[in-house]
């Protein structure tokens, strides 16, 4: 007969299947449970047979008093030759363990996208759901790591092999229901559906989410004036059009990238960006649009960054003074140098007080309200709430600090940062913006007229402020 067009593959040798058995081993997990706030087991699975289900009871105790002392444990740690890793969200840990010296950035990895794969598919990622859907993610499990080796973690591919579907959790009603004023907005909650609704009856209208997520860092002198600023961006998507049409993005056409040279007033700069495996750039250096086909879940379409030019949201001006030998005296005053049509929410100003510290009083503006102040002696920082702050306003907090020794000229250098956590809807200070978003039509699509979802969001991610 004639000889094969492709020679036999050779086979393996003894030495090279150990050496792959061990490599295979070395990236392999053992666990993966699921605890409560309160430690208990709500998801247990064991890939190996290795170690016992005590491991749960160990980590529990251990991540609350680390060493025996009352404090947490680092993100990954080692008892008794098992390697734990774990992160926690929404109150819930998710834990991996090991008795082999697996990379730590993998299974840190492998955690976040589980729980990136719950949430496309329970929709709402909560203890309750998670208790509702056992059948669901155990599926889940069982189809991303086949005897503690990782298989896929795409929402978008293991729905192929997802047979089960979800238990919606339907958010609780209140009593007295507020009327919709503008019907051009939607609520937040309206992404919590489970990615196979899309595809389902259930699952309703056509439309897709948009968020543009910005989390701004940046280090005040104590002047006031700014040391170091940038911005970290995130274009997110999530879709629940049926049939996966193409989309086309459109972003601002004054939009520079690097070291392009920027032009009139307006321009919008950006120093570096990455787009998703998906994303077709055709026609995006010429127009700034993007092109692709939406995966199922939730998916980050761009990543960019910003370090020139950057408004500043609020301002912090601190004001230090000793008033006597066992006295200091700290005023603080924040301004919003935002438009006056947004507001930023859930302020919180916190600051760290020297070692000698007896006591602390604080006070706010005259006439301030949805404001509340607090000391915790055991960590020795005070901190400021403010539920809501308008564009232009300005607050202002004055504490008086007791010592227990006389004052001295180190004082100040423990007194401080002034760190600032806020969160302001419909507002991004790069004034990146998105033109359009154009759905080319399917055969399926040619009657309807899918929803188009865009909010923009600003958050702090280290605002801090030296004295």
């Amino acid at each position: 007969p004639a000889p094969s067009s492709s020679p036999p593959r050779p086979k393996l040798r003894g030495c090279e299947q150990q050496l792959l058995g061990r490599l295979a081993r070395h990236m392999s997990i053992s666990q993966l449970f699921l605890l409560s706030p309160r430690g208990d087991s709500i998801i247990h699975r064991d890939y190996r047979g290795e170690l016992e289900r005590s491991t749960c009871e160990i980590f529990f105790k251990n991540v609350k008093f680390y060493q025996g002392k009352h404090q947490e444990a680092p993100p990954i740690f080692n008892i008794d030759g098992v390697n734990y890793m774990y992160i926690k969200k929404n109150g819930i840990f998710f834990v991996v363990t090991s008795i082999d010296n697996i990379s730590p950035s993998l299974a840190m990895e492998f955690l976040l996208r589980v729980t990136k794969v719950f949430k496309d598919y329970c929709g709402v990622f909560s203890e309750e759901s998670i208790r509702s859907n056992f059948l669901l993610l155990y599926e889940l499990l069982d189809e991303m790591a086949d005897n503690g080796c990782i298989q896929g973690t795409s929402s978008d591919t293991l729905k192929a092999y997802i047979f089960n579907e979800p238990v919606v959790i339907e958010k609780k009603k209140m009593k007295f229901q507020l009327p919709k004023f503008n019907p051009k907005t939607t609520s937040s909650d309206a992404t919590n559906k489970p990615i196979s609704f899309k595809d389902s009856k259930q699952g309703g209208r056509d439309e897709i989410f948009v968020d543009i997520f910005e989390r701004v860092s940046i280090t005040f002198h104590s002047n006031g004036n700014v040391l170091h600023s940038s911005i970290d961006g995130t274009i997110q998507m999530k879709s629940y059009l049926s049939g996966n049409p193409e989309l086309k993005l459109a972003l601002n056409e004054e939009l520079t990238i690097g070291k392009e040279r920027a032009g009139n007033y307006g321009v919008v700069q950006i120093d570096d960006c990455n787009f998703h495996e998906c994303v077709r750039l055709d026609d995006f250096d010429s127009q700034r649009i993007i092109s692709f086909h939406p995966p199922d879940g939730e998916f980050v379409v761009m990543n960019y960054r910003i370090t020139n030019d950057i408004k500043v949201p609020f301002r912090i001006f601190p004001f230090f003074e000793l008033s006597g030998p066992y006295k200091a005296e700290l005023i603080i005053k924040i301004r919003a140098d935002i438009p006056e049509n947004n507001s930023g929410t859930n302020i919180l100003v916190q600051f760290p007080v020297p070692k000698s510290t007896s006591s602390v009083s604080s006070t706010t503006g005259i006439g301030a309200t949805g404001q509340s102040t607090e000391y915790d002696s055991k960590k020795q920082v005070v901190s400021w709430k403010i539920k809501k702050m308008t564009g232009g306003s300005e607050h202002t907090l004055r504490s008086k600090i007791v010592l227990t020794k006389p004052s001295t000229t180190s004082v100040k250098k423990e007194i401080g940062p002034v760190s600032l956590q806020f969160e302001v809807p419909l507002y991004n200070p790069s004034n990146l913006q998105v033109r359009y978003l154009r759905i080319m039509p399917t055969s399926s699509q040619q009657q309807s007229n899918p929803y188009r979802w865009v909010r923009y969001v600003t958050k702090s991610q280290s605002y801090v402020c030296r004295l």
